[in-house]
C-alpha cells in the first residue's frame, strides 16, 4: 500500500472535496481521484459516496480514517526518530512545565543542561502547573516543574527554591532614589489589580488584601507574562513572584515599592518525578544547585 494514498485520503476525508485537497496537497485533481480508487480497490471497500458531485465517507471511510491516521502517525513518528538518530540524538526525553517557570528557570539552566548531554533530544511541553503532576503519573513526561507541590501517591516532589512575592507597578517619571515614595494604598485604588496569573497565593491574599484595601478593583490575567507586560504599559498593578520581574526591576521598567501593608507570601517551585533515571538526577542535580535569586 503506497502511503502517498493513505495521505491523499485523509487529506480528501478531512475536506471531503477532491479538488480542495489537491490543492493542498500540491497534486492534479485526477491524481487525488486515481489514489482514491487504487486504494479503494487494495482494500475490497468504497470509502466515498459520490452524489450530484457531492463526497461523503461511507461507514467503511470513517472506519478506516481512524486506521490511516493512526498509520501515519506511526510512520512520522518512526522517520523522525530515525532523523534524530541521523543527526546524534540516541535518546528522547520530555519535561512538562509550567508557563511561569518556563520563563524564570530554563533561559537559565537549560543550556548548560543541553550541553552535558548532547546524544539527547529534548521536548519541552508548556502546561498549566494543575496538569504537570498527571502528564508525569501517566509517563507521557519524564519530569516536571510545577508551581504546586504533588498530591499524588507515587510522585517524589523535590522543591527547587523559594520565591518572594512582591508588589509591582508602572515606572513613573521620577527618579527611584530622589523621588517621592509610593502610596502602595493609592496605587491599588487608583489602578486595576491584575490577579490569578499563578495557581497558589491569589484567593488568601485577595482575602487579606481587601481587609486593608477595601475598593480594590481587579482584573483576571491567568499569564504571569501578560500580566508583567500589561503592567509595563499602564493598565494596572499586580503581586508577582520575584524571579519573573528581576531583569525589568534591573533595567528600570518596573517599579518595586516598598509594601508594608501585610506580609507577603513566599511561593515554592517543584520538580515532579515518577522514575529517576540518570537524566532524571542529573536534572535535579543540577537545577537544585542552581541559584535564581
Amino acid at each position: 500500500m503506497d502511503t502517498q494514498w493513505l495521505r491523499t485520503f485523509v487529506v480528501a476525508a478531512d475536506l471531503l472535496n477532491f479538488r480542495k485537497a489537491s490543492e493542498k496537497l500540491l497534486l492534479s485533481q485526477p491524481t487525488v481521484t486515481v489514489h482514491i480508487k487504487l486504494l479503494e480497490e487494495q482494500l475490497g471497500v468504497r470509502l466515498f459516496d459520490r452524489i450530484n458531485n457531492r463526497v461523503t465517507l461511507t461507514d467503511a471511510g470513517r472506519l478506516f480514517y481512524a486506521e490511516a491516521e493512526g498509520l501515519l502517525a506511526r510512520l512520522d513518528d518512526s522517520v523522525n526518530r530515525m532523523h534524530a538518530f541521523a543527526q546524534g540524538y540516541r535518546r528522547m526525553w520530555t519535561i512538562a512545565i509550567s508557563p511561569l517557570m518556563a520563563e524564570t528557570i530554563l533561559p537559565y539552566f537549560l543550556r548548560t543542561f543541553m550541553e552535558r548531554h548532547t546524544d539527547v533530544e529534548l521536548t519541552i511541553r508548556v502546561e498549566e502547573s494543575d496538569m504537570i503532576e498527571r502528564l508525569v503519573d501517566s509517563g507521557e513526561v519524564h519530569l516536571g516543574i510545577s508551581a504546586l507541590d504533588a498530591a499524588l501517591k507515587g510522585i517524589e516532589s523535590i522543591r527547587v527554591y523559594d520565591d518572594p512575592i512582591v508588589f509591582i507597578t508602572p515606572t513613573d517619571s521620577y527618579d527611584e532614589e530622589s523621588g517621592p515614595p509610593v502610596d502602595v494604598e493609592e496605587a491599588l485604588l487608583g489602578n486595576y489589580l491584575l490577579t490569578h496569573h499563578h495557581p497558589v497565593y491569589w484567593d488568601d491574599l485577595l482575602v487579606v488584601l481587601h481587609k486593608h484595601v477595601p475598593g480594590v478593583r481587579t482584573m483576571k490575567v491567568t499569564q504571569a507574562h501578560i500580566a508583567k507586560r500589561f503592567i509595563q504599559e499602564g493598565l494596572g498593578v499586580s503581586f508577582l513572584p520575584h524571579s519573573i520581574v528581576r531583569r525589568e526591576l534591573t533595567e528600570g521598567r518596573l517599579m518595586r515599592p516598598h509594601f508594608d501593608l501585610f506580609e507577603l507570601p513566599i511561593v515554592s517551585t517543584y520538580i515532579l518525578v515518577k522514575k529517576k533515571g540518570e537524566l532524571e538526577e542529573d536534572f535535579i542535580r543540577g537545577i537544585s544547585a542552581f541559584y535564581f535569586g
